[in-house]
């Protein structure tokens, strides 16, 4: 293996509470296992897998070998490399609820800091059930695990708080136990490369940041289609619901990217305030407009692909006659100088025919009418998965003897542009908490902004309850009601492509 060229991080320690979870089989492990194999981590850290299931070591490591080998984009394992990467993983079983769970992990930690003669980076992973985060935060804080302010940092994982005031009450605990820049709260679909794009696309590029407003946009519509049902997450999912789980967090950020500012450099508090300005100027909802510019929906049975699909009171612990939406569409405004006027169309649902996540740019006719064909409007469409792409719907001449007009699209895929795999979102994120580049994470004003978004909506299905909560089949694109959003603007939904295939 190379000599590792990070230095601003010679040493960490890396720790994992909730090691035994889906999470850190998935995605964690995973992740940092492609960050060691392509040289991305320090040249000496270890891994500390704390959780309170009772496990031998040796079968601890052969679980999560095989979620490398099940979900890593490099494939199995190379078994040397493996073997180097097993020998820093530490798993160590503990209630934490104990005070021996971090005193023991303390001292793992100082004799690893003795043994390389350098206090190392420490970065504690919260990968567990929200109702744990307070119980961690202040076992690190009253044992004194994260006391340097420029080395340790936590994460945490979404929801944070169910609502505004568990949200305030929530930051409030961790700052009290840490300084905000130790605290990394973690939206893993800021990580994903498309969206990461988006800020080079606009800023680096000037041919389309001067056309990036009201005079020129038309609408903006961003999807997150999921063809899963809730699964095995229905006690979840059932006190969550969509507008909590995905549009707080993932739409909404997008939201942000989308419509930020340019930040005075590319630099952590720079960003994170341009798009907490973006949060703070979205056009709050009047009770009355809930119910005419929001629609919730929720699934029912049917086939997706072939195959049935139950209905959304039939999964596993979902309380019968629940009215939790897994749908959501909705027509926002941003109330400012370079979006007052222009519709944010958001939607999000489970048991759709396909997973498929879409941000579509849509601009104005041209005001030049000099053809007899109708013209469509350029279209900027930017696909986060299945495929990473950026294409430009845009209007040419058919080849022949007369002026007749087509539109066409100017496709740039990543796969085509770029060799090699690219790298997962929880990569990249992981790397910045190690490095301590808070740019692609949270801050606490940001998501206190973005629940002020959600309070009214919130607010208003708790007050009625089963009002206007509409049903769509399994397989098909939720509920009709949604594309009444769009009507009174004479628009309809984008539809969102299928793996290598957008022209349905």
């Amino acid at each position: 293996m190379k000599t590792n060229p990070l230095k601003k991080v010679p040493c960490a320690n890396i720790t994992i509470f909730g090691a035994k979870g889906d999470l850190t089989n998935r995605k964690l492990i995973p992740a940092l296992y492609n960050l060691f194999i392509e040289n991305h981590l320090p040249p000496a850290f270890a891994i500390y897998c704390v959780d309170a299931i009772q496990i031998d070591e040796a079968q601890f490591k052969d679980e999560l070998l095989a979620g490398v080998n099940s979900f890593s984009r490099n494939g199995a394992a190379n078994p040397v490399q493996w073997k180097d990467f097993a020998a820093r993983l530490v798993y160590l079983q503990g209630d934490f609820l104990k005070e021996e769970t971090y005193l023991g992990l303390k001292a793992k930690m100082e004799s690893f800091d003795k043994e390389h003669s350098i206090r190392a980076t420490r970065m504690y992973y919260f990968a567990t059930a929200p109702r744990f985060i307070e119980v961690i935060a202040d076992g690190l804080s009253k044992y004194k695990l994260a006391t340097k302010q420029l080395l340790d940092r936590i994460v945490v994982e979404k929801p944070f708080g169910t609502d505004l005031e568990t949200a305030r009450k929530l930051n409030r605990y961790l700052t009290k136990r840490f300084a905000e820049k130790q605290i990394y709260r973690i939206d893993h679909y800021l990580g994903k490369e498309t969206v990461q794009n988006i800020l080079a696309f606009r800023f680096a590029n000037y041919v389309f940041e001067p056309l990036w407003n009201r005079k020129f946009i038309d609408h903006i519509q961003i999807s997150l289609a999921e063809e899963v049902g809730v699964g095995k997450r229905g006690g979840y999912y059932d006190s969550a619901g969509a507008l909590r789980d995905m549009i707080q967090n993932h739409l909404l950020q997008l939201v942000c990217v989308i419509g930020m500012e340019c930040p005075k450099e590319y630099e952590a508090e720079h960003i994170r305030d341009a798009k907490t300005r973006v949060m703070k100027s979205v056009k709050l909802y009047s009770p009355e407009q809930v119910f005419k510019d929001v629609v919730r929906g929720q699934y029912t049975e049917g086939d997706i692909n072939g195959v049935e699909r139950p209905g959304y009171r039939e999964e596993p612990q979902v309380a019968s006659g629940s009215d939790t939406e897994t749908y959501v569409a909705a027509k926002m405004f941003i109330d400012n100088e370079r979006w007052r006027g222009v519709p944010f169309f958001l939607r999000t649902g489970k048991s759709l025919p396909r997973q498929s996540s879409v941000i579509v740019i849509q601009f104005k006719d041209s005001p030049h009418r000099i053809f007899k064909d109708d013209i469509v409007p350029n279209r900027l469409i930017i696909s986060i998965q299945p495929e990473l792409e950026i294409s430009l719907l845009f209007e040419s001449k058919i080849p022949g003897l007369e002026m007749k007009l087509f539109p066409v699209e100017m496709d740039f895929m990543y796969q085509d542009a770029y060799t090699g795999n690219v790298p997962e979102a929880y990569e990249a994120l992981l790397l910045d908490v190690l490095e301590g580049d808070a740019t692609l994470f949270m801050r606490a004003d940001q998501v206190e902004a973005a629940w002020k978004v959600v309070m009214p909506v919130l607010d208003a299905w708790k007050k009625y309850p089963s009002k206007k909560l509409h049903f769509y089949k399994s397989g098909t694109w939720g509920p009709v009601a949604a594309d009444a959003l769009l009507k009174p603007f004479a628009k309809e939904w984008f539809r969102l492509p299928e793996r290598n295939n957008h022209h349905e």
